[in-house]
């Protein structure tokens, strides 16, 4: 799994854990929700400026996010 994949699939997971939907989650990060959309499907690549507005937007702190991506970056590779 490349990064924007494994970036996609835990920002979606922090979403729905947070009860989210994509358009309450760009207004509350001041993000288009196409933007957050593209970025959940592994299509867009997301700035590190757009990341951080998103993490902190959901809740969480930038550590917690480094380690679920590392959690999922680690799956993957397990799988493989």
């Amino acid at each position: 799994m490349i990064l924007r994949q494994a970036t996609a699939l835990v920002l979606r997971d922090f979403r729905l854990e947070a009860g989210l939907s994509q358009e309450q989650l760009a207004r509350q990060s001041g993000i288009d929700r196409t933007y957050i959309s593209g970025v959940e499907r592994g299509i867009r690549n997301i700035t590190l400026d757009s990341l951080e507005t998103i993490v902190l937007a959901l809740g969480i702190t930038q550590i917690e996010f480094i380690e679920s991506l590392q959690i999922q970056l680690n799956i993957d590779v397990s799988k493989n």
